[in-house]
């Protein structure tokens, strides 16, 4: 049987945790870093060790994984002041799982390449439910012996692993999920606020919408939140807010038109700016029933 390598793991947050604590489960000795120590202590009970860097992480691991927020974040601890550039070894790999811009992944990609690091991109999709169940969809970008290699860790964390083309090309991938998704809530959430505003109970509205081809994983999961009136269990809308814009940002690039995409986010930031930032993403009903003058 091959040694497990070793593994660092940066960004311990809702998924980051248990992403972290599925590849413990899967046997691997992970080192860990959070900038503030006491988000660790579930991984640190359950064996991981604490770095006080992302250097010092890179410097204990052969691959790293960094689930952190935004393409600034991932900048910083990947290429910043002791950040893992300045401990990872020629042939270590770098493995982006947060959802940033091809454009960002492809500039750390890069900047790792010139010391002899590998990097791949790997977003996701499924939440924290996924994170927590292991069942995750991996979309990642970057050379195929380097997938191949980390692919068992992919495994430890996800169900669907796909791997999508060359540096960035998952984080692509993870724009046109978003795109879809976010759309498709917009008009999950009208549908239901029409239906309440016509006097017909919106939970068998939404019930006879999952039996014809209305039917979605949307509908299923956020349009039972938005009927139960349960906005704090899911994924910030906040998040919603940061990745559309990433999708944005590649239309507006390539000269390319997104209609919907920016009335959705025109409705995103309504949201937040309502205090809804750190509510569930299904909370956007609210926006509607505002608009249309509900109380």
């Amino acid at each position: 049987m091959s040694v497990k390598p070793a593994v660092g793991f940066i960004g311990i947050g809702a998924m980051g945790e248990p992403m972290a604590l599925n590849l413990i489960k899967a046997g691997y000795q992970l080192t860990v870093y959070a900038r503030r120590a006491e988000a660790a202590a579930a991984l640190v009970k359950a064996g991981a060790a604490l770095a006080a860097t992302p250097a010092e992480v890179a410097r204990a691991s052969a691959i790293v994984v960094t689930m952190v927020t935004t393409a600034a974040d991932c900048e910083q601890v990947t290429l910043g002041a002791q950040g893992i550039i300045e401990g990872a070894a020629a042939g270590a790999v770098v493995i982006d799982m947060a959802t940033i811009s091809p454009l960002a992944a492809r500039r750390i990609a890069e900047a790792l390449a010139a010391r002899g690091i590998e990097h791949i991109d790997a977003p996701v999709s499924g939440g924290p439910m996924g994170a927590r169940d292991g069942t995750l969809s991996i979309m990642a970008g970057g050379a195929d012996a380097v997938f191949a290699r980390v692919k068992p860790l992919f495994e430890a964390m996800g169900k669907t692993i796909l791997h999508m083309g060359d540096h960035g090309a998952g984080q692509v991938t993870k724009a046109c999920n978003q795109l879809s998704l976010t759309v498709t809530l917009q008009g999950v959430a009208e549908a239901i606020n029409l239906a309440a505003r016509c006097g017909v109970d919106p939970v068998k509205v939404r019930e006879a919408m999952l039996g014809g081809f209305a039917a979605s994983r949307v509908l299923e999961l956020f349009g039972k939140r938005m009927v139960e009136r349960d906005f704090e269990h899911g994924v910030d809308a906040r998040f919603y807010h940061k990745d559309l814009n990433i999708v944005l940002g590649l239309t507006h690039e390539l000269g390319l038109p997104s209609p919907a995409a920016a009335v959705t986010l025109q409705q995103i930031n309504a949201l937040v700016g309502r205090g809804g930032a750190y509510s569930d993403f299904s909370r956007m009903i609210e926006v509607l029933e505002q608009a249309g003058g509900a109380k």
